[in-house]
């Protein structure tokens, strides 16, 4: 890291309200807005959402996500569209707006997970069928899957929860055609051995990821919101993979708990009030990002130059200036 994340206070964008923009929505991370041309904004804030609620502001972690996302997105726009059009600014995508389909696309290569809908989860609860998919019994936890597997659920809207879904159960209910439910398996699949490819160049391990489709105007299913970023995916150091999982240990990860453990421990985080959280737990958490960045693209993260006179709601309205008024 080459720059003091102590001396750049100014570099947080907790919101990225913009007035002159229409059709705006406000996600738990990035705020949109839908321009009447079918182009949506799509603005990285630096919130960091975690008990179903906002607790902090993490310097430059919006630009560490878009960026990140970039760097996937160009990396695999061999295997399907995606929905980039623009790059204005480091915090901004301008994307085609899509019509998102009702099946988020999880791929698993491991034994991993802490969610309901994790397979490690349900497998420690005695489940052997999940997805459609077959476990037999004297599984590990961690335990790297004989291939990788698509791991479909709901995509539960306005603070609902995911369920699995098997194929069967997805093609019955009509949330997808069958032509719909091939193509994106077999672009999350592609997508994913891509990504553990180029992971393993990096000393990474790629455990599992989620993807989400949308139709364009055309019926085309293109690839959207992000890919492979250190919030949609579970990466591991492969170096001490082995040894860890030999000793039965959690594997090495990019350790995003930080706060949300520093919380926990201090409140029930779902009924109290968040204390107010130390500034060295905020840069802790952002020296994550930014180093989840460097290691997964091989890159090495700078703020944008000439802009130190700026925040970075100032930054983004000067970059979106050809966009402010439409109406």
């Amino acid at each position: 890291m080459s720059f003091d994340l102590r001396a750049d206070r100014r570099s947080i964008l907790p919101e990225a309200d913009i007035p002159e923009l229409p059709g705006r929505y406000r996600g738990k991370v990035r705020d949109n807005y839908d321009l009447p041309d079918g182009r949506r904004i799509i603005v990285a804030s630096d919130r960091i959402s975690a008990f179903d609620r906002i607790l902090a502001a993490i310097p430059w972690k919006g630009m560490v996500l878009t960026q990140t996302a970039r760097f996937w997105f160009e990396a695999t726009r061999d295997i399907c569209a995606n929905h980039v059009l623009d790059y204005p600014d480091p915090n901004v995508v301008v994307a085609r707006r899509l019509d998102i389909l009702p099946v988020e696309i999880v791929v698993r290569g491991y034994l991993a997970g802490t969610t309901g809908t994790s397979i490690l989860t349900m497998y420690k609860a005695g489940a052997r069928m999940m997805y459609g998919h077959f476990f037999p019994d004297g599984m590990r936890a961690n335990e790297k899957l004989p291939a990788p597997i698509v791991t479909p659920t709901t995509k539960a809207f306005d603070g609902g929860h995911d369920e699995p879904l098997t194929p069967a159960e997805i093609l019955s209910r009509g949330l997808l055609t069958r032509d719909q439910w091939e193509t994106t398996r077999a672009h999350a699949l592609a997508l994913f051995a891509r990504g553990q490819e180029m992971a393993a160049a990096r000393g990474l391990i790629l455990a599992d990821t989620k993807y989400e489709f949308g139709l364009d105007p055309e019926g085309r299913i293109v690839l959207a919101d992000e890919i492979h970023t250190p919030d949609s995916s579970r990466w591991w150091f492969a170096a001490t993979y082995p040894a860890r999982f030999a000793a039965g240990e959690r594997p090495d990860s990019f350790d995003k708990d930080v706060l949300r453990s520093w919380v926990a421990a201090r409140c029930d985080p779902y009924r109290d009030p968040i204390p107010e959280i130390p500034e060295e737990v905020v840069l802790a958490t952002a020296r994550v990002y930014i180093d989840a960045y460097e290691r997964i693209t091989g890159a090495v993260f700078a703020p944008p130059s000439g802009t130190a006179h700026e925040t970075p709601l100032e930054r983004i309205r000067r970059n979106l200036a050809p966009y402010l008024g439409a109406a």
